[in-house]
């Protein structure tokens, strides 16, 4: 199988794992996030291809997307529950709301696997998940 052929497969078929399940800090399943309904036509007009093939597989990749995005808007949700546990029990036991080191730690590994736009997407992270209480 052709690189082009595994990645259409996965696309169109998505992961075989299906959607990651959010547990709170306490350990309890989560609710998933609403998800609003998105409008699905793969027309050409829609999706900018010339060949309604193209536009059907795009469209594919699309919902795969969406999936995808959901999925991550929950683990950032998840990551703020838990974030918003760490500060409240450093703040009690006298400690800082923020530890800059750990911050430090979150950016290079960021940086690290995805490169210079890590840094910016682990900055926006750390701000949704800082100083909430």
């Amino acid at each position: 199988m052709s690189a082009a052929t595994a990645t259409t497969a996965a696309v169109t078929t998505g992961s075989a794992t299906g959607p990651a399940t959010a547990t709170s800090p306490s350990g309890q399943a989560a609710p998933a996030p609403a998800t609003p309904a998105r409008p699905a036509s793969s027309s050409p007009e829609r999706t900018g291809a010339r060949t309604s093939e193209a536009a059907e597989l795009i469209t594919g990749a699309r919902e795969r997307i969406d999936a995808l995005d959901d999925r991550i808007i929950g683990l950032v949700q998840e990551r703020m529950a838990v974030s918003a546990v760490i500060q409240k029990e450093r703040i009690a036991s006298g400690g800082r709301r923020v530890n800059l080191s750990r911050e430090m730690e979150v950016l290079a590994h960021f940086r690290d696997a995805l490169g210079k736009p890590g840094t910016a997407l682990a900055m926006t992270l750390l701000e949704l998940c800082r100083g909430r209480i």
